[in-house]
């Protein structure tokens, strides 16, 4: 390559520069999430207070670390890392494994691994090596077949299993959805996505309006008539498919999910029904946000923040602080540097220079867009509390860590792309 004011050579070392590196420290792909990272730090350090216990500081020192981590990864041709994908992919399930025997337990769900000097949670760092297995057996592949779904759903199953019994709900979720918009990237039949999806909500059904499976199950298998070659054939197997999701649900929810995890699911749709239980999150958030008003209470002033009525507020109702200190109008601030980061991953996603590049950065995408809508959500009281945290926002350092080398990929890609094109 000779353009530039970094490049590499045959080996993949830096040996000039690039004219496209220098913007990428002020690229705002990286500067959108380093403004979020020095924002929420100024509401962790009002949740807190005291110095001495609170976490601000290690949020913020965590984002310039993973700034600065992310534009070294920019410098990375991923090519270069293909044949590291599978080793990492089995690492992350490894971790995930190793939970069950020897992770903290806390609040109830057992998520982390402790190695002394620090800690991480390994479902977070799942969602990144299910992004890039994903892609990696996606790449140049159509789905069209259903032998074709055997192995990217394979590569799916495994961490989602073994994260939905930390309990870890959030999170597996958002590996279903991540799953979803990949496989239609790659050019999946919509039916069939919308066949996919729709396992929730046959198991809505199921605990709700069981009646109603009477209907619904045979109109998934016109979906499926409709949209496969082997059409009777693939409408029984689709039949049979939602009538043991159907089967399976009761015994996921007696099973797979905590107490309080039901009480989430449940008291989202009245939490007055046990306001100092299940519904206090959601009953003290909305009015955090609500008396933020249009201005907010400013920085550091919110009462109901500074007086912890929100308990782990630091975490996933990062934005009821948000709302009471910054009010309506930081809130539409935020919201719009999201979209913008949005909108740019799904625009370098479009023009990047093959199937690989172009899946990891939809997924990385789908991702960040799936864990703000719900955040949004259940801070709001339109959803029930999941655990899922708001991305660059949310104290948790590895989240915050692989969201930024998530970042880096992206850049990665996008430099690439930018030099082909010129």
């Amino acid at each position: 390559m000779s353009r530039g004011i970094y490049s590499f050579n045959k080996r993949g070392f830096i040996q000039k520069k690039d004219k496209f590196s220098r913007g990428f420290l002020l690229s705002p792909i990286l500067l959108i999430p380093l403004f979020l990272v020095l924002i929420s730090g100024s509401l962790i350090k009002s949740i807190q207070g005291d110095l001495l216990v609170s976490n601000y500081s290690s949020h913020i020192l965590t984002g310039l670390l993973g700034y600065i981590l992310a534009f070294l990864i920019s410098y990375i041709p991923l090519e270069r890392l293909r044949k590291y994908l599978i080793p990492f992919y089995l690492c992350t399930l490894i971790s995930l494994f190793l939970i069950y025997f020897f992770g903290i337990s806390i609040s109830g769900a057992q998520r982390w691994l402790n190695f002394g000097i620090f800690s991480f949670q390994p479902s977070e760092v799942a969602k990144l090596s299910t992004v890039l297995t994903l892609a990696l057996v996606l790449d140049k592949k159509i789905i069209s077949t259903i032998s074709d779904l055997v192995l990217p759903l394979l590569v799916v199953i495994v961490p989602w299993v073994l994260i939905f019994f930390q309990p870890d709900l959030g999170t597996s979720l958002v590996l279903l959805v991540l799953t979803s918009v990949m496989l239609y990237w790659s050019q999946m039949p919509i039916e069939w996505l919308l066949i996919l999806v729709f396992c929730l909500v046959t198991s809505i059904f199921y605990l709700t309006l069981p009646t109603v499976l009477i209907f619904w199950i045979p109109f998934m298998g016109y979906l499926a008539y409709r949209s496969s070659k082997k059409k009777i054939i693939f409408s029984i197997f689709i039949v049979f498919f939602h009538s043991l999701v159907a089967k399976l649900t009761p015994i996921l929810w007696q099973y797979g999910l905590k107490e309080y995890q039901k009480d989430r699911l449940l008291l989202f749709l009245d939490p007055n029904r046990d306001p100092l239980g299940g519904g206090y999150h959601l009953i003290q958030s909305k009015i955090a946000i609500g008396s933020g008003g249009l201005f907010g209470t400013g920085l550091l002033q919110g009462k109901l923040t500074n007086l912890q009525f929100i308990p782990e507020q630091h975490t996933d109702f990062i934005f009821s602080a948000l709302g009471e200190e910054l009010g309506f109008l930081g809130c539409t601030i935020v919201l719009f540097l999201f979209f913008l980061l949005i909108k740019k991953l799904i625009n370098i996603s479009k023009s990047a220079r093959n199937d690989f590049e172009s899946l990891i950065v939809i997924g990385i995408a789908a991702t960040f867009l799936f864990q703000i809508v719900i955040n949004l959500f259940m801070t709001i009281g339109l959803g029930p509390v999941t655990g899922i945290p708001l991305p660059f926002m949310s104290y948790g350092r590895t989240s915050l860590m692989i969201n930024f080398i998530s970042i880096g990929l992206v850049l990665s890609i996008l430099k690439r792309s930018r030099s082909l094109r010129s």
